[in-house]
């Protein structure tokens, strides 16, 4: 697994760790599209003084563009990804509906089964437009190829949450836990056991099962010692039962161990008031 894969996953936990008492919210899969964003042309970055109706306009120009190179050519995977980007962008800056990003998604997902990020924001659009069905078959459909993806797993697991069915969610991560050692012999790495043993002891958590919760980022730590996020997560859930003076040596260990660009923020989290919220729903807007 790459070097910025590695940093991606570290994000995507940090995150799922400090929410931890408002569900298992999903970090939006937009974020992928970040560095094709900023080289594209079509890109608001760079632009300067130029204003929101001129870069519409633009963008409004460059979907027509795409739309006329798939009239000819329906699996023209260049213009389905400009298409894709630039009603993303048009979304961005409120025009147009999630509606329109569905059938580009749904080709690429379709010509790149091995590129888990379409099928995961193709979830992610189906839930925002209420087809909660056909987003929890998109997921199941990246983890029938690939189990141990975290973005899949984690927005499976948002769905379900926000289904108010907390045991399927256990259930699932349960699953791919039992399965990720034979997972990992045939491709190393492909399941981040102590990401998903985070979403497990996170998911006890938001139903106030802080011993079962407890138990599970003990079993973590005790097996990635050097690893800073069960400890960060225990120290989330100690903090939440009100035992203020348990979380801090927590805390303290966690920023130890943590890379350098996450100190500040576990730091921040040791500091601040944890009140918890109903479960967050995924959502395409970055």
């Amino acid at each position: 697994m790459s070097q910025p894969r590695n940093r991606w996953l570290v994000k995507v936990v940090l995150v799922l760790v400090v929410i931890a008492f408002v569900g298992v919210s999903m970090v939006p899969i937009i974020a992928a599209f970040n560095d094709t964003q900023q080289s594209s042309p079509n890109s608001a970055s760079g632009r300067g003084n130029s204003s929101s109706s001129d870069l519409k306009s633009k963008l409004e120009d460059a979907a027509r563009g795409y739309e006329q190179v798939l009239q000819r050519e329906p699996e023209n995977q260049t213009a389905l990804r400009g298409l894709l980007e630039t009603r993303l962008q048009l979304l961005s800056l409120g025009v147009g509906n999630i509606q329109a990003v569905i059938e580009p998604l749904e080709k690429l997902t379709k010509l790149n089964p091995e590129q888990t990020k379409y099928g995961v924001l193709l979830a992610q659009a189906k839930q925002q437009i209420g087809d909660k069905e056909g987003a929890a078959e998109a997921y199941r459909s990246v983890l029938e190829t690939k189990p141990g993806d975290i973005n899949a797993l984690q927005g499976m697991v948002a769905l379900l949450l926000n289904q108010k069915r907390p045991e399927a969610a256990i259930g699932l991560l349960q699953d791919t836990l039992a399965k990720s050692a034979q997972a990992n012999k045939i491709e190393p790495g492909s399941v981040d056991t102590v990401a998903v043993q985070v979403m497990l002891g996170n998911v006890h958590a938001t139903q106030k099962r802080y011993p079962q919760a407890l138990s599970v980022y003990d079993q973590a730590i005790n097996n990635a010692p050097n690893d800073f996020r069960p400890v960060l997560a225990k120290a989330m859930v100690v903090k939440e039962q009100g035992k203020t003076d348990e979380a801090k040596p927590l805390f303290d260990k966690a920023a130890s161990l943590a890379p350098a660009q996450y100190k500040d923020e576990i730091n921040k989290r040791s500091s601040e008031t944890v009140t918890p919220t109903p479960a967050a729903t995924p959502t395409l807007t970055p």
